[in-house]
């Protein structure tokens, strides 16, 4: 791997539906071993309904707002310089828990997952952000990822946040 330095605007971006995605260090260029993101939001925006990775762990570093995780049961709370840990196989999710713009740096180990996304924004480019469900269930299968779409409306009333498609209650 050769030395890189990546500025605060350089990196593809992306938008997942609900959430922003830049790409900082994919798994080509770390043998497979790791892949590194981040991850704006607006503000109250839940990043994605409750899902579980097969082969990855998440590693979420606050850079600026406030984000909340629901992991298994515990809902947990971060700030700038705090850092969640999401295990592989655990049902989770995460959202910007405050009234202003919020951003995490996110580590997938091992790399690969960091695909999905490319996948997913592309998705969500060709179909003008109304993705097929069949099509989102297939690319969640070739990732190992469990998602429960039915989650979005409690998630959104629980927490006060938003999701597309979805009114706030």
């Amino acid at each position: 791997m050769a030395a890189k330095i990546l500025g605060p605007r350089d990196g593809r971006t992306g938008f997942l539906g609900s959430i922003g995605v830049r790409f900082m260090i994919d798994g080509e260029e770390t043998g497979g071993r790791f892949s590194m993101v981040e991850h704006p939001m607006s503000p109250r925006a839940l990043a994605a309904p409750l899902h579980r990775h097969e082969h990855e762990d998440e590693y979420s570093y606050v850079l600026h707002g406030r984000v909340g995780a629901l992991l298994g049961d515990e809902v947990v709370y971060a700030s700038a310089g705090d850092l969640i840990f999401k295990p592989r196989n655990q049902w989770h999710t995460f959202w910007n828990a405050g009234d202003e713009p919020a951003s995490i740096i996110e580590i997938i180990s091992p790399a690969g997952f960091e695909r999905f996304f490319k996948e997913l924004s592309e998705l969500g480019e060709a179909s003008q952000g109304q993705i097929d469900p069949q099509a989102l269930a297939e690319l969640c299968a070739r990732y190992g990822l469990g998602m429960k779409l039915e989650s979005v409306p409690d998630l959104v009333k629980r927490f006060q946040v938003r999701f597309p498609n979805v009114p706030q209650t």
